[in-house]
């Protein structure tokens, strides 16, 4: 088998499409849900990876809120499903060590478990046990990021070779411990926003040592790097693929670019190689977590030079988006880029993974009332997004990773988290209702017009991205939890 034939068959997405996922969705259709009363798909007790007795509290609490009984089973079998199947908590150097597969992969993105642990983190300071989750992975995520600032997955034993197939090959500088080395500036400002939730919601100061010092301080050098006002820096990245988004081009540093102060990505939060390589919602996401990782510094360290660091850079990211970031909306107004070269190149889409254009208010990349931020995802949301698709079985933003026709619930869930509309909030829960395809779980993506046709049946950060929405609405549209769809 040539290497761009290896690269086809196990690619990370489409590896979990196919005849396992359309013969789960088939196992159990409509008639036999309801028969069966929802089941719960949750593994038995004594199965489960990680149990918490505050989250257990939360689901049950939740949960008799909710009137729509597929609604509730979606909840209970969603919501816990990242501690009930990916983590694994043990220790390392004498400290407590937590890592945390994406579900049907084998390996931890840094996003990804950020992004899965989120969803528990306002829980954290009343479970000793999920405070200990907490602690070992955002010390686990500085081991990472020591190892190499610049992937995206690593293995679980640092000295370890890449277990994914599709990495074996790669043009770049792989190094033990890495699963993959897709440089994504999304990765890092993760790490800094699930640190920060800890920090504000227990004050417990016990992972900021020094090795997290050491890693966050690497995050922003790197970050700094790849601004490249001084050259194109260490980071190249090649590979033999029958995909082109899944290789880098000009020998591996991207398309060329004037240097504006903003930070390079080479991919997106897809895993998708950038086309232009300033990728305007991970730019923005970057201010707002490194303002975060300088309060960090500050308060739990008393480093005030990092701190100033860190916010020195925000502030001059901050300033070059808005100097070159906002284009034509077509309309007489102005809304975000999706991606820009600094020669006054640019393209507007949307792709469903977050930092999106539309997800920014989620990850505290916008203010949720801010005009600018609404302008840009109502435009996502409409026929200007290519990835925007409308079908029989709901409307959504997709991508390029899937292709064509395939949304994403993540699509649909950010934008009932934007709405303040009770109509269409509603229309969102109910087409997350009719979309798993009979799982009982949210997917990455589906088909528009044929939700059985899926990808990845085992997706642990759109679980969790599922019960963060439910969560919210108990909070501020409680209503819409009172009734059925």
């Amino acid at each position: 088998m040539s290497a761009g034939e290896k690269t086809m068959q196990f690619d990370r997405r489409s590896l979990m499409a196919g005849a396992a996922a359309l013969g789960a969705a088939a196992a159990l259709p409509g008639a036999a849900r309801a028969a069966t009363g929802f089941v719960s798909k949750r593994p038995p007790v004594a199965k489960r990876r990680f149990v918490s007795k505050a989250v257990e509290a939360e689901i049950a609490r939740v949960r008799a809120r909710i009137a729509d009984p597929e609604l509730a089973w979606l909840f209970e079998n969603c919501y816990p499903n990242t501690l009930d199947t990916t983590v694994e908590i043990g220790t390392l150097d004498g400290r407590p060590d937590t890592f945390i597969i994406t579900g049907d992969i084998n390996a931890m993105w840094l996003r990804d478990s950020s992004a899965q642990a989120q969803t528990y983190v306002h829980l954290a300071g009343q479970d000793p046990a999920l405070r200990r989750l907490f602690v070992g992975l955002i010390q686990r995520q500085a081991r990472c990021i020591l190892v190499d600032p610049y992937a995206n997955a690593f293995e679980k034993d640092p000295k370890a070779k890449s277990s994914l197939e599709w990495s074996q090959v790669d043009v770049t500088d792989m190094k033990p411990g890495v699963a993959e080395r897709k440089w994504e500036i999304d990765s890092l400002c993760y790490t800094m926003r699930i640190a920060h939730a800890y920090w504000t919601h227990t004050r417990d100061k016990t992972p900021f040592d020094d090795l997290w010092s050491q890693g966050a301080k690497l995050a922003v050098a790197t970050f700094r790097v790849q601004q490249r006002k001084h050259g194109p820096g260490p980071y190249h990245f090649q590979r033999q693929a029958v995909a082109p988004t899944d290789s880098v081009p000009m020998g591996g540093y991207g398309a060329p670019t004037r240097k504006i102060g903003l930070i390079h990505s080479m991919f997106r939060p897809s895993d998708d190689a950038c086309v232009y390589p300033f990728l305007i919602p991970s730019n923005l996401f970057a201010v707002s977590a490194l303002r975060k990782v300088a309060q960090l510094h500050r308060e739990t360290r008393g480093d005030e030079a990092a701190a100033k660091d860190a916010e020195a850079l925000a502030d001059e990211v901050e300033k070059a988006l808005h100097e070159h970031a906002l284009v034509p909306d077509g309309k007489g107004g102005k809304v975000w880029a999706y991606e820009i070269d600094g020669f006054g190149n640019w393209i507007f889409m949307d792709d469903a993974n977050v930092p999106s254009l539309s997800g920014l208010a989620m990850i505290d990349a916008a203010r949720r009332d801010d005009p600018l931020f609404r302008r840009t995802a109502d435009l996502a949301w409409s026929d200007r997004n290519p990835y925007y698709f409308e079908g029989k079985a709901a409307k959504g933003i997709g991508g390029p990773h899937i292709g064509l026709d395939m949304i994403w619930p993540m699509s649909i869930i950010t934008h009932a988290l934007n709405s303040d509309d009770d109509a269409v909030i509603a229309q969102c829960l109910a087409w997350l209702k009719t979309t798993h395809g009979g799982t009982g779980f949210m997917h990455e993506s589906f088909n528009k017009d044929d939700p059985a046709k899926f990808t990845r049946a085992w997706f642990a950060w759109t679980n969790g991205l599922f019960g963060d929405l439910i969560l919210d609405l108990e909070r501020r549209r409680p209503a819409l939890l009172a009734r059925t769809y």
